[in-house]
């Protein structure tokens, strides 16, 4: 095992990030783990484990990291804190020519820094090894439930913001006995929705199959799972191929429809493809069938798979209302017929300490192996978008979106 000095950077990003990609705990786990290394965390007044809390445990608390082989951090790093000739990992929203952080992969490249992009981390089959898809999840659901009770007046949830943790969190759950007997839709079979559905069991709502969904009228609120086949079709008539769906999203068309004169809360948590077909259109929200009449857009894709997403929100005002007749937005639960929308875009934040420990037993269990030691797997390499001040070959596709 090589040494090597970790650095936990400062989030410098506005609004302040409070999640970090080790906590105390994880970071003696890691030095424990590892011989070699050795962790710097940087002080910072914001995030969610405060200074003291790393010293308590015996790590090195510094106001600066230039000692360090290679900085931690979540969100993408200002231009004006990035050191040269450093290796840095964080989530750098630039492998999709994101226009925001232009400026950044050509202040990366001009400084002849490494950058290795969490998003980019993969195993042998493609899929991502680290990620806070399942406190999207859960926070998604939990805010879902949230703007229900606020719409209609049940019931009023503490916002996940301002609970110390999910256990605090937890505490809200007894609220929901007050709902009525809705049905509750959620889309996906990923992390995002399994964090959601782990928070609609813990809140004690059945789950019951598809068809039952669909056809039975229940005494309770419940909620049913919905699978990309669940509501896509191809055009052509051919049978349900899941492959074949993620590799051509175009051929297909949406039947949503069957679900919208049944469903009363959505929580969208399923990954949307730009060129994959929208759930329902805003044509359909006019319809007197359509029932739905709040929706958590947790995946939160503007004008993406749910039409009234209009924009994204913030964790402190994370509601507004889509009025159907005027394709408007309006003040939030402000109308009876309007669609109440929670569209926050970074929902793990809500909960900064448990998304942070799930992140890091990630981080130990699945890349630090790789980090540390030879690679020999290209798990490290896969994730490197630049290095020596060039874009490397699998990310050469980059080369016009940092051109002058």
């Amino acid at each position: 095992m090589r040494k090597v000095t970790l650095g936990i950077i400062c989030e410098g990003k506005n609004p302040p990030d409070k999640r970090v990609p080790l906590t105390p705990k994880k970071c003696v786990e890691a030095q424990t783990t590892f011989p070699g290394l050795t962790i710097v965390v940087q002080e910072s007044p914001v995030r969610s484990y405060s200074d003291q809390e790393y010293r308590d445990l015996g790590i090195q608390v510094s106001p600066e990291l230039s000692q360090c082989d290679v900085l931690l951090g979540v969100k993408e790093v200002p231009v004006a804190q990035l050191i040269p000739d450093k290796t840095y990992m964080f989530f750098s929203h630039t492998v999709k020519k994101q226009p925001a952080n232009r400026e950044l992969l050509r202040a990366i490249l001009q400084k002849s820094i490494t950058l290795i992009d969490y998003e980019m981390l993969t195993n042998a089959n493609g899929e991502r090894i680290v990620a806070f898809g399942r406190y999207a999840g859960i926070v998604g659901a939990y805010n879902g439930l949230l703007t229900y009770g606020r719409k209609h007046d049940l019931y009023r949830l503490k916002p996940a913001y301002q609970c110390v943790d999910m256990d605090d969190m937890q505490e809200e759950f007894f609220k929901v006995k007050k709902l009525p007997p809705i049905k509750i839709a959620v889309t996906g079979s990923g992390r995002v929705a399994q964090g959601a559905l782990e928070v609609l069991d813990r809140m004690g709502i059945r789950k019951v199959s598809v068809y039952d969904y669909l056809y039975l009228d229940f005494a309770e609120p419940v909620y049913a799972q919905l699978r990309s086949s669940d509501y896509n079709a191809r055009i052509d008539g051919r049978v349900w191929d899941t492959p074949d769906f993620h590799r051509n999203p175009q051929l297909y068309k949406s039947t949503f429809d069957k679900f919208l004169p049944v469903t009363d809360l959505l929580i969208a948590c399923a990954y949307w493809h730009p060129t994959a077909p929208k759930l329902f259109s805003e044509e359909d929200t006019r319809q007197p069938g359509f029932r739905i009449n709040t929706i958590a857009d947790v995946t939160c894709d503007v004008n993406g798979s749910i039409p009234c997403t209009k924009r994204s929100s913030s964790i402190q005002n994370p509601l507004y209302d889509y009025n159907p007749q005027t394709g408007e937005l309006e003040e939030p639960c402000s109308r009876p017929g309007n669609i109440t929308m929670m569209a926050v875009d970074n929902l793990p934040c809500e909960l900064p300490r448990n998304a942070s420990r799930d992140f890091g037993r990630q981080l130990l269990d699945n890349v630090f192996p790789h980090l540390l030691s030879d690679d020999a797997d290209d798990v490290i390499e896969r994730a490197t978008i630049a290095r020596g001040g060039q874009l490397t070959e699998r990310y050469q596709y980059l080369s016009d979106y940092v051109a002058d």
